[in-house]
C-alpha cells in the first residue's frame, strides 16, 4: 500500500508516518506545501525522511493560494461568523488538491491527513479527496489509533526512538499560519472568559505599543482584485505581503470569536489577519461608488453562502464555480483607488476614487442641480408610497366596521 501524507513536520504529521508503517505496512509518501508560514518548507523533507517516508515533495504554492482562493474569497466578501476571514479554510482546498495530484503521480493507493475528529479541518480535506479522487481511500488516524493526546503521541515517539527536534512537546497553543493570516487555539483559549496574554501575538503589534502618529496607505484595485499599493504595482504574494506589513505594524487585524464548527461544537479561535482586514475594508469601501443598490445586496447574499461553502470545504463543487462566476460580473467595475488612515488598531477609509464610479457630485449635492428636479419626488413618494396607504385604508375600513358590529351586539343586549 501507498499512501501520500499531507505532512507539516509536526507532532502529528511525524508520528503518523511511522504508524502507518506498523499498522498499514505502507510506503509512505510526503507532500508538504508552502502557503506563507514563516518556515516555509525549510528541513520538511529531512524530517519526512527520516521519520520514514520514501518520498519527500514540497511544493510552492504561494501565487497560486493567493490568486485562486484568496482573491475570489476577498472579491465577493465572504466572512464567516461575522469575524472569521476564512485563513485556514482557504487553504485547505488548495493543499488537498495538490496532495491528490502527487497521489495520483505517484500511483497512491490512498491518501491520509493529521486532522482530529472534532475539527473542521477533516471535513475540508476529505471532501477535496472526495471531488478529484473518489477512488482513493482515506485514512485519518486520529479516528483509529489509540493516542488520545498530545502527551500519547510524544511518548508513542519516544518508544520509537524518534527525533522530535524542532517540535515544540510543551507548546501552549495549536496554531495555523499562511499568507492570510496566523491563527491561535486550544490552551488557555478553551476558557471563553480568558484574556490572551500580549505574548500569544505574533503577527500584530499591540495597539497600545504601535506609532503614535497615523501611517497612509492606498490600495488600487482592478475588477475586484488588488493591484497596486501606494500607487507601486505588485504580484499577488508581494501585495499581501505588503499589507501584511502595513497593518501588523498599527497593530490592526485581530479578531477574537467564538466560531461555531461544522462538526457541531462551539469552538473559541484568536485570529490575526492584519493585511486582510485593510483589503476588505478597503474593497467594501469601493464598491460603495461602483455597484448600484441591488447588485450590492446580491453580492452581500453572495457572499455569506461563499463563507458557510468555504468553512464547510465544499469548494470543489459547481456552487462554488456558479458564485463565483456571479461576483465575477458583479465585481467587473469595481476598480480604483482606496486611502485609509491606520492608527493604533484602527483603519478608516478617507478616501475613495474610480474611473467608473457611479457617484455623481451634481445629483448628490445638497446645493443647485442641473440633472435632478427636486419636485419630481412628489410623484415617487405617491407610487412608492401607494402599499402603505392601501393597508391603512383596509385597516380603517375594517376598524369601522368593527365598531358597528359591536354597537349593534350592544344595542341587541340592552333589548334584553
Amino acid at each position: 500500500m501507498k499512501v501520500v501524507v499531507g505532512y507539516s513536520g509536526g507532532l502529528d504529521t511525524s508520528v503518523i508516518v511511522p504508524w502507518l508503517k506498523e499498522n498499514y505496512n505502507a510506503d509512505v509518501v510526503c507532500m508538504s506545501g508552502h502557503v506563507g508560514q514563516r518556515e516555509g518548507l525549510d528541513g520538511l523533507e529531512e524530517k519526512a525522511l527520516a521519520r520514514g517516508a520514501v518520498e519527500f515533495y514540497g511544493e510552492d504554492l504561494r501565487h497560486e493560494f493567493v490568486e485562486d482562493f484568496v482573491w475570489p474569497t476577498l472579491k465577493i466578501g465572504a466572512v464567516y461568523g461575522r469575524k472569521y476571514l476564512l485563513g485556514t479554510a482557504m487553504a485547505r482546498p488548495i493543499l488537498g488538491k495538490r496532495q491528490v495530484e502527487i497521489a495520483k503521480a505517484v500511483g497512491a493507493d490512498a491518501l491520509a491527513h493529521g486532522c482530529t475528529g472534532k475539527g473542521n479541518d477533516q471535513v475540508r480535506f476529505e471532501l477535496t479527496y472526495a471531488a478529484l479522487a473518489p477512488d482513493l481511500r482515506v485514512v485519518a488516524p486520529w479516528r483509529e489509533w489509540d493516542l488520545k493526546s498530545r502527551e500519547d503521541a510524544v511518548q508513542y515517539a519516544r518508544a520509537r526512538n524518534i527525533q522530535l527536534e524542532g517540535i515544540d512537546e510543551e507548546k501552549l497553543y495549536s496554531r495555523d499560519e499562511n499568507l492570510w493570516h496566523i491563527s491561535h487555539e486550544g490552551g488557555p483559549l478553551e476558557d471563553p472568559g480568558y484574556e490572551p496574554e500580549e505574548s500569544m501575538f505574533l503577527w500584530t503589534v499591540s495597539p497600545e505599543l504601535a506609532p503614535d502618529k497615523p501611517e497612509a496607505v492606498e490600495v488600487s484595485f482592478e475588477a475586484g482584485v488588488p493591484v497596486a499599493v501606494n500607487g507601486k504595482a505588485r504580484n499577488a504574494v508581494e501585495l499581501l505581503e505588503e499589507c501584511n506589513d502595513i497593518a501588523a505594524r498599527n497593530g490592526v487585524g485581530r479578531a477574537d470569536l467564538v466560531e461555531n464548527r461544522l462538526v457541531g461544537m462551539k469552538s473559541r479561535g484568536v485570529y490575526e489577519t492584519p493585511g486582510g482586514t485593510l483589503l476588505y475594508k478597503a474593497i467594501k469601501d469601493l464598491e460603495s461608488i461602483t455597484i448600484d443598490r441591488e447588485a450590492e445586496g446580491l453580492k452581500d447574499q453572495m457572499a455569506d453562502r461563499w463563507a458557510n461553502m468555504l468553512y464547510e470545504g465544499r469548494w470543489w463543487t459547481s456552487e462554488r464555480e456558479a458564485l463565483q462566476a456571479m461576483s465575477d460580473v458583479l465585481s467587473r467595475n469595481v476598480t480604483g483607488s482606496v486611502k485609509l488612515k491606520l492608527f493604533k488598531g484602527s483603519c478608516v477609509v478617507t478616501a475613495r476614487t474610480s474611473p467608473v464610479s457611479l457617484y455623481d457630485e451634481d445629483l448628490a449635492s445638497f446645493g443647485g442641480s442641473t440633472k435632478y428636479d427636486q419636485a419630481d419626488a412628489s410623484g415617487f413618494i405617491r407610487l412608492f408610497g401607494l402599499p402603505t396607504r392601501a393597508a391603512a385604508r383596509q385597516k380603517r375600513g375594517t376598524h369601522e366596521l368593527d365598531e358597528e358590529i359591536s354597537q349593534l351586539i350592544s344595542e341587541f343586549a340592552d333589548a334584553g
